[in-house]
């Protein structure tokens, strides 16, 4: 598709909180790019006509947030793999006719994020735990298991919802109930929160991290605040620590590359251009 200049977005419902717009506007200041990256507020009834309409516009893609990224899937004209097994897209990349490509780039941001801030963590070092059963605990136990993590401990309140997911993803997942957090912390290589809990003016996530050993990563998806509870905690017992920030910057390099061309950059420019937006 050749544009004179070259449009991408983010679609959500509400969309006013996202910091995609601050994360691709600074790499489009950065490499000289004479683009727009815009947010755009679309509801469940429009989703359809305005993912039609936006290549014809001069879009050459669109993240999707919530509470769109299942819905997007059935819109598209083919999905990816890893999109298709998680059962939701984030990343829409529109070809040169306008047919809808559909990738999920969560599970990738997940792992370059743990890469990055944590160099000498492994997935095949032993089981992870992960708190939540949502679309963003889908493509995270997707990620660790195509990593080599030999098991994926998956705890959520509602126990069908974690089932859900182990039979998408397969045996390696077990699903267990809340209770018995304490007793399987010791023995895990990894603890990731997928949940919204501990996220700033929310609920409390409520867990005891006593029993786990100072060896375990721990991290977690919410980044406001940057330091969650989990995570002091964790800090408090020695364990190596990651926020969540970092996710949300490295799931974004896929679609920018695809769109501008580019591949940027993740570093301290853009973490500090993202929390100052």
């Amino acid at each position: 598709m050749s544009v004179e200049v070259p449009l991408a977005g983010v679609i959500g419902n509400p969309v006013s909180h996202s910091r995609s717009p601050a994360l691709h506007g600074h790499w489009l200041h950065r490499y000289g790019i004479n683009g727009h990256y815009v947010p755009l507020k679309v509801t469940h009834e429009d989703l359809k006509k305005v993912i039609r309409a936006l290549p014809k516009m001069g879009f050459l893609g669109v993240n999707i947030t919530i509470p769109h990224k299942e819905q997007v899937l059935s819109l598209a004209d083919s999905v990816s793999d890893r999109a298709a097994l998680i059962g939701a897209a984030n990343t829409i990349t529109f070809s040169s006719k306008g047919k809808v490509q559909a990738d999920n780039t969560d599970g990738m941001g997940f792992l370059a994020n743990l890469h990055q801030n944590a160099p000498d963590w492994r997935a095949d070092a032993g089981p992870a735990l992960v708190l939540g059963a949502g679309g963003a605990a889908r493509a995270i136990v997707s990620a660790l298991l195509s990593e080599g993590a030999p098991e994926v401990f998956v705890v959520n309140r509602t126990r069908a919802r974690g089932e859900a997911l182990r039979d998408k993803l397969g045996a390696r997942v077990k699903v267990v109930d809340w209770t018995r957090i304490p007793e399987l912390l010791p023995d895990q290589a990894c603890l990731v929160n997928t949940t919204s809990l501990g996220m700033e003016g929310g609920q409390p996530l409520n867990i005891n991290l006593s029993t786990l050993r100072p060896s375990t990563l721990v991290t977690d998806v919410v980044y406001t605040p940057l330091q969650t509870s989990l995570l002091q905690q964790a800090a408090a017992i020695g364990c190596p620590i990651v926020d969540g920030l970092g996710m949300l910057l490295h799931q974004a390099t896929p679609g920018f590359e695809r769109w501008f061309g580019q591949k940027p950059e993740v570093d301290d420019a853009l973490r500090q251009a993202v929390l100052s937006a």
